[in-house]
């Protein structure tokens, strides 16, 4: 009965963290839309090695979102007549599943974990279920993961990072299991995991794992382990799994070692070639607020475990006590995991929220195991730390709401402006925030304070999520997202230019000064490639073209003779949409 209701919590939990909106608004972003345009271009050619943008080879990045969203539109294609598949949802599906086989995977590993744990500590009970079972650490751990920001973000996001950052969790997960209970087929698993984060984003995958575990192995002093997790069958399963793409890719591409190892990952690693520079400590702030709204607890956590590390660094280090020992591996195991990608990408010259996003699971994790311990000690939740979460999730559904509140004031407003816009929907927002956030603090210095954290904290996220998918979303399609764009062109077509040779799907459109972020879009939205003026591609039939305001007499004198005839513009975007006549 427990397992079933653990089981019913974490699908109706993650299911809404995680799938609920995940065509509320358009595609955002420049990556977003070209990823799923190299896959729709990808299962239209039938091509599953060489992918491709506007029909040229794009090798910026590995197959395996490519292939998951083929998989999602050719499903979504076999369910519904008439349409081609490829749409928000099905951009976005990926992202969803790879989150939550990535939080399955950690609840069902706390739990086979407890049970090894338990069977070595009374062998002759290995049926029952050790104090951290009964805890529900494993259902904690599973929904404090699926709550953090940073997975619900990147779980609604056509991107390759979710695929990375599930792949690299459950193959570390794999090697904790092995490193704990030596069976093999957890290894292979360990490495299966590598192998496909290398087809998710390439060499980091395994560079990461290398150096946290030469780390953790070095930190135990016990170089034997090291040795051992070099297994020539799990190094042969890594090499037949991820090899086969790359040489298959590299036959039919001979640009591709350049093109994706020397540039986009040596490269980018090493310069400002990709122009995302960022300070050094630029993923502090970023990993705060990944870990949202479990930040305050993620450094209490990461402080009493370089306490522990600092005054007992013997019995952390070494485990000189067999159950401390496993505690102390456990937890450092975990502070490495979240340090090692943290520090890394902060050594990049090239700087990216979504990069570290491998260390957010570890976050969880260590959250998870500080609230634990703290509930096995008894330990009650003073004023000041309820008052602070309080306050913590307050700011959550705030900010949640806040974005919602420029709907009544108008999309455009935020668009121009670009800040706090104080009225009526900004007070309220303030006052629902400010009662969640009270309401917190006095739930969690109640007697049943520890055991409310978790519920009180996922009540947070599950508003804060809703009003972002309710009510801020159509601010947000307005303001971001090439699909209001597409829309408008669309509806011209079919209104005034069906008379044409040409239909609206064929309909060229151009740009004048307008951002990447519009131009993917488009791409992806209209299925053809775009067009700019900035570089000298101007068409000579009729078509549109999308501007900044007041740039008609740059574009005009770029094609003299020719008919400019004013649309429309999108005031929330700062975009003017003109028709120009043939040559």
């Amino acid at each position: 009965m427990r397992s079933r209701t653990e089981l019913l919590l974490l699908v109706a939990g993650c299911g809404f963290l995680l799938f609920y909106g995940l065509g509320a608004f358009g595609l955002l972003g420049a990556d977003e839309p070209r990823y799923a345009q190299v896959a729709r271009e990808m299962l239209d050619r039938g091509d599953w090695v060489t992918p491709t943008l506007n029909g040229k080879p794009w090798l910026e990045k590995p197959p395996l979102y490519y292939w998951q969203a083929m998989a999602s539109y050719r499903v979504a294609r076999a369910l519904s007549t008439g349409s081609d598949g490829v749409n928000e949802q099905t951009a976005r599906l990926p992202g969803a599943i790879d989150a939550a086989l990535m939080i399955a995977a950690i609840y069902f590993f706390l739990r086979q974990r407890n049970k090894w744990r338990d069977a070595r500590s009374r062998p002759s009970r290995p049926e029952s279920l050790s104090e951290d079972s009964a805890n529900g650490r494993e259902l904690d751990a599973a929904l404090i993961t699926a709550s953090c920001a940073g997975v619900i973000g990147f779980a609604h996001a056509a991107s390759t990072d979710m695929p990375l950052t599930a792949t690299f969790t459950i193959a570390l997960l794999a090697w904790y299991a092995w490193y704990e209970s030596e069976r093999r087929v957890a290894l292979a698993v360990f490495y299966l995991g590598l192998a496909l984060g290398a087809l998710a984003k390439g060499p980091v995958a395994p560079a990461l794992a290398a150096v946290i575990v030469l780390l953790f192995t070095a930190a135990k002093r016990d170089w034997s382990v090291l040795v051992r997790t070099l297994w020539l069958p799990g190094i042969a399963l890594f090499f037949a799994v991820s090899l086969p793409w790359y040489v298959a890719v590299q036959m039919h591409n001979p640009d591709f070692f350049r093109v994706f190892i020397l540039e986009h990952n040596l490269a980018r690693f090493s310069s400002n070639v990709y122009h995302h520079p960022q300070p050094v400590w630029f993923y502090l702030p970023v990993v705060l607020l990944a870990t949202m709204p479990w930040t305050l607890w993620l450094i209490m956590a990461v402080v009493e475990r370089l306490r522990l590390i600092w005054s007992e660094r013997r019995e952390a280090f070494t485990g000189a006590q067999a159950s401390a020992g496993e505690k102390d591996s456990w937890a450092l195991f975990l502070l490495l995991w979240m340090v090692v990608p943290i520090l890394f990408f902060s050594a990049s010259q090239s700087k990216l929220p979504g990069y570290i996003l491998p260390a957010v699971p570890a976050a969880a994790l260590l959250v998870t195991e500080y609230l634990a311990a703290r509930r096995e000690q008894n330990t009650k939740i003073s004023w000041p730390l309820a008052a602070t979460h309080g306050l913590l999730c307050g700011l959550l559904i705030f900010a949640s709401l806040l974005a919602a509140t420029s709907a009544a004031t108008s999309a455009a407003s935020v668009a121009v402006t670009h800040h706090l816009i104080v009225g009526q929907g900004t007070y309220i927002a303030a006052a629902i925030g400010a009662m969640f956030a009270i309401g917190i603090a006095i739930g969690l210095v109640l007697p049943a304070g520890s055991q409310l954290l978790r519920p009180f904290t996922m009540l947070a996220a599950i508003v804060g999520v809703a009003a972002v998918i309710r009510l801020a979303a159509p601010v947000i399609d307005a303001t971001q997202s090439a699909r209001p764009i597409a829309e408008t062109i669309r509806s011209f077509s079919r209104e005034f230019f069906s008379h044409e040779s040409f239909s609206y799907e064929s309909a060229p459109v151009a740009l004048y000064h307008v951002g990447r972020t519009q131009q993917y879009g488009l791409d992806f939205y209209l299925n053809r490639p775009t067009q700019t003026y900035d570089d000298g591609q101007v068409p000579g039939a009729a078509h549109f073209l999308v501007a900044v305001p007041g740039a008609e007499p740059g574009f005009s004198a770029l094609i003299p003779g020719r008919k400019v005839s004013y649309l429309t513009n999108i005031p929330a975007q700062k975009l003017e949409i003109y028709w120009i006549g043939k040559k």
